[in-house]
């Protein structure tokens, strides 16, 4: 990739423009972990500075060559009652660098719900219980309604020689349901700091949530145990980092480039609080190992990232969640058992798809069944967190079927394969681009289809180099009404001329910075020149923020996917709640990400045009067939 590489860290630094969102009116958490940069000396030189200086231990980070984790014995202290003297005295070390103070913040799991949850015949007992699998009609469910996996079982894939990695409390790797596909060189404990990661114990089982994860991908088949993973062949990977009582920046980070080139695909079912008032996102460590990822993970052709797009509902907006807003990520939604939304589900323009999750109804086979922490399992599996275990192990079917895909194949075969099939959204209607692909606001392209991924991704041909141009920008703060909208248009030619022009649409960005007197009132709605209308941002009658606003935030969408991005954009921001706001917009920023070819997409553009015209050539007969019809009628009658 040409200037992929340092547009994608140029990226990188403009989304880490955007901490000051992250400010809170609360004493933030400093950690016993530390960044340190050292001049020289490698793995040995860094223990021994962390042992002189009072560490437990330091570990590199793998997408940088001079930084260091040094970690104490996890007790985090307080700004007050900090003992900064380890901090100032290896700083002055001659062999180091810098030294920064890693900052708490929360993370939540998704989907940890405590609501009644939940045919190629295999002898694993609740198997025919997992409807998302092979959808029967069980627990009231729609019949045919599920991710077609047994379309590419019948194949011969099943995900064999790839693995996926569950970041999340750890995984009981002595499940008899996952032991045999449980891959310990590539699993970690960044919460304890040691290779195993197995959950921590409570009385209430709280820490069951990768165990349930791991068992959606990678459960045994035929083994009388529980049920069927996705993927039943491949191999998980437990990298335990969510199980303690903050997050910071370097675990997040050590967890996402632990070992990219074993571990394929990273699931990731937790992210910001879901609580409808949050804006938060990866800070620039984690920003720094995903663009590292996705550039030099699996050999080169990227990391897969899978990650939950929220459980806040109706009340929150997942496009401000950096995690699942990113375009470096695939965000995965759900779906319950008879095509509807789930109550928990957010939407938002940056979802590419959908898989499932429990139903409504208190019906105990209505949830996911998979495994259980300590050899047991469950039918009540839920939310978000889920759905994208589902997906990594789709994803793996895929990457079986064809190991060169890059973490962008993916991303193109996920739009161009996932269907609508009977989900309903009660409040998006399902809509078509500028080039005909079908999308719905909550749901994405539709529900991931295993068969029909799995055989476009075997004669799949790497989609060409990706681009990134800077399609014109709005810097004048302008007033938003307090009734009505603030509309504003970019005309752009999409850097037509130049190296980086983009005449095919991937990922939109509308870098945007934004004030007003309630943050969660503001709506925002983008349109693009072939006529798709995102929505930016939703109504959140939770977020009473009148200070922080977004401070260039990269809202995404991914419905322009395939479309031509000249001409004019138009912008529209206004409020929505009940009460008389004001609002300042200082900045909109267009950014376009996409390539220069695209022949699939040439093609479903003829083949929509062609479409449209055979629809129209029918409509004419049939309006012919009418006239004529009219005439004999009128004949007869004279007669």
């Amino acid at each position: 990739m040409k200037a992929s590489l340092v547009t994608e860290w140029i990226i990188a630094g403009l989304l880490w423009l955007c901490a000051s969102i992250f400010a809170s009116a609360e004493r933030s958490i400093l950690t016993d972990h530390f960044l340190v940069d050292i001049h020289s000396g490698g793995d040995t030189e860094a223990n021994q500075l962390a042992a002189e200086y009072g560490f437990a231990g330091a570990r590199k980070l793998p997408f940088a060559e001079t930084l260091y984790h040094f970690y104490g014995n996890g007790k985090s202290k307080s700004r007050r009652k900090r003992n900064v003297l380890n901090k100032k005295h290896l700083a002055m070390d001659a062999k180091v660098k810098k030294v920064i103070q890693q900052e708490g913040f929360d993370r939540q799991k998704r989907g940890y719900r405590d609501i009644n949850d939940i045919d190629i015949n295999m002898n694993d007992p609740l198997f025919t219980k997992q409807w998302y699998l092979i959808n029967t009609g069980q627990a009231d469910g729609t019949p045919g309604l599920d991710l077609n996996v047994a379309e590419a079982w019948e194949m011969g894939y099943t995900g064999k020689g790839v693995t996926i990695a569950i970041m999340d409390d750890g995984i009981d790797y002595l499940h008899p349901d996952l032991a045999s596909n449980y891959n310990a060189e590539a699993s970690y404990d960044f919460s304890s700091n040691d290779p195993y990661p197995y959950p921590r114990y409570t009385d209430d089982w709280f820490n069951s949530h990768g165990t349930r994860c791991a068992g959606e991908v990678s459960a045994a088949a035929n083994n009388n145990i529980c049920g069927v993973g996705v993927a039943y062949n491949s191999k998980v990977a437990g990298i335990r980092m969510l199980d303690q009582p903050f997050m910071t920046d370097i675990i997040e980070a050590s967890s996402i480039s632990h070992m990219p080139q074993v571990i394929d695909i990273y699931s990731a079912s937790w992210g910001p609080t879901d609580d409808g008032k949050t804006v938060d996102g990866p800070r620039e460590l984690t920003l720094q190992a995903m663009a590292d990822g996705v550039n030099k993970g699996r050999g080169g052709k990227g990391s897969i990232y899978v990650w939950a797009s929220g459980d806040g509902g109706s009340y929150d907006d997942c496009n401000c969640d950096g995690y699942a807003s990113s375009m470096w990520t695939i965000s995965i939604n759900s779906a319950i058992n008879d095509g509807r939304t789930a109550l928990y589900d957010e939407s938002c323009s940056s979802t590419l798809a959908s898989t499932f999750s429990n139903g409504r109804k208190r019906n105990p086979e209505a949830g996911v069944a998979t495994t259980d922490l300590y050899g047991n399992c469950t039918l009540r599996h839920s939310g978000t967190s889920a759905a994208a275990p589902e997906a990594a192990g789709v994803f793996a079917l895929a990457l079986e079927a064809n190991p060169n895909l890059t973490w962008r194949d993916l991303q193109h075969l996920t739009v161009l394969t996932s269907k609508r099939n009977q989900l309903h959204d009660e409040v998006h209607k399902w809509r078509r681009n500028g080039v005909g692909l079908e999308f719905n606001h909550l749901f994405g392209y539709g529900v991931l289809d295993a068969g029909s991924m799995v055989k476009m991704a075997i004669d799949w041909k790497t989609v060409p180099e990706r681009f990134h141009c800077i399609g014109g920008s709005i810097q004048e703060p302008r007033s938003i009404p307090s009734n009505g909208k603030l509309i504003l248009t970019l005309t752009t030619d999409a850097c037509e001329g130049k190296e980086n022009f983009v005449r095919y649409l991937e990922h939109v960005q509308a870098v945007i910075t934004v004030n007003s007197t309630r943050r969660g009132d503001l709506n925002i709605n983008m349109t693009s020149p072939m006529g798709t209308k995102s929505i930016l941002l939703s109504h959140r009658p939770r977020d009473d923020d009148s200070k922080v606003g977004f401070d260039k935030w990269p809202f995404m969408t991914t419905h322009t996917w395939g479309e031509d991005p000249r001409g004019t954009w138009v912008l529209e921001i206004g409020f929505g709640g009940n009460r008389q706001e004001k609002g300042v917009l200082k900045e909109w920023t267009l950014m376009l990400h996409g390539t220069q070819s695209a022949p699939y997409i040439d093609q479903i553009v003829r083949d929509y045009q062609s479409k449209l015209a055979m629809s129209k050539k029918e409509e004419l007969e049939d309006e012919l067939d009418e006239a004529v019809e009219r005439s004999l009628k009128s004949i007869l009658s004279k007669n």
